[in-house]
């Protein structure tokens, strides 16, 4: 049995049992209650959207991350790719932003964002806009200027997962490089959510010194580098998120612990002896 199109739009659902869901996505709504825990208020979903959707626990944890760690002057937050609305709500739970634009080129997953986020009251907290996040970003610089930008983009599909490595450069629909260089363009503070297997000299070519990006003429190494957060549930890394620019450190000892349905999250080691890192940058990865 088909399940009905919401709202009068073809290709948005709220899938109730098993047997309408198509065979790709079954295991990704058997996850549904971690993915958003009020999925049964009616939570509105296409099917593209569901493989790039961040587990709720996950989210909230880089939201909570990303509000104590960027800089009291920033007060606005860019959600580049906001999907269908998990990373853009969880930063208005926060509390932390008095602006939060939420950018999203196809239009039906945008509308089941807005959706999503009145389920949980949030949605007169985001300016919601349609488009290429990259055209939307530069009509509003002045703005953008001031912002963190969040970004969350496509990794090409769940072949992904394949990977030993992930090659960030081949990244599709952008790479990794393409997204730094015109976000930078605008703000260096940024944090970016990839796969948990991404290549990080790859990730560690762009990072740039602290007097790059604030201004301060100070020479200390340990300020070359970037942090790299793994972000796991169960005990198992989901993805990792790397934050460029002029966030506070991350990782705090007072907050290791986490229960198993929440999000945890870890420094990677999983590639210490193919990419070495000096042992000065606990949470960070040296330019190479």
């Amino acid at each position: 049995m088909a399940a009905e199109s919401q709202d009068g739009m073809d290709g948005i659902f709220h899938y109730t049992f098993k047997g309408e869901v198509p065979t790709e996505i079954q295991k990704y709504w058997a996850q549904r209650y971690k993915i958003f825990s009020q999925y049964d208020e009616g939570i509105w979903m296409t099917d593209d959207a569901w493989f790039g959707i961040t587990p709720e626990s996950v989210a909230n944890k880089i939201a909570a991350h990303i509000a104590s760690s960027a800089g009291p002057e920033k007060d606005t937050l860019i959600d580049a790719f906001c999907g269908a609305g998990g990373n853009t709500i969880a930063f208005a739970l926060s509390g932390r932003w008095k602006l939060i634009f939420a950018i999203e080129k196809d239009p039906k997953i945008l509308k089941c964002a807005k959706h999503n986020a009145e389920i949980y009251g949030v949605a007169r907290k985001i300016v919601w806009i349609q488009g290429d996040c990259f055209d939307v970003i530069q009509r509003y610089e002045p703005v953008a200027k001031q912002a963190v930008i969040f970004g969350s983009p496509p990794w090409g599909g769940p072949e992904y997962n394949a990977a030993d490595i992930f090659n960030l450069d081949a990244m599709l629909p952008y790479s990794l490089k393409q997204i730094h260089k015109s976000f930078s363009a605008i703000t260096p503070d940024m944090a970016l959510y990839l796969p948990r297997s991404s290549n990080l000299n790859q990730i560690a070519r762009h990072a740039k010194p602290a007097k790059q990006v604030n201004g301060d003429a100070t020479k200390d190494p340990d300020d070359h580098k970037t942090q790299v957060v793994h972000y796991c549930l169960g005990g198992a890394s989901k993805a990792l998120t790397v934050y460029y620019g002029a966030f506070a450190s991350i990782i705090e000892e007072s907050d290791t612990a986490a229960d198993e349905e929440e999000a945890e999250y870890y420094e990677d080691q999983q590639y210490e002896e193919e990419y070495p890192y000096d042992e000065r940058y606990e949470y960070g990865y040296e330019q190479s």
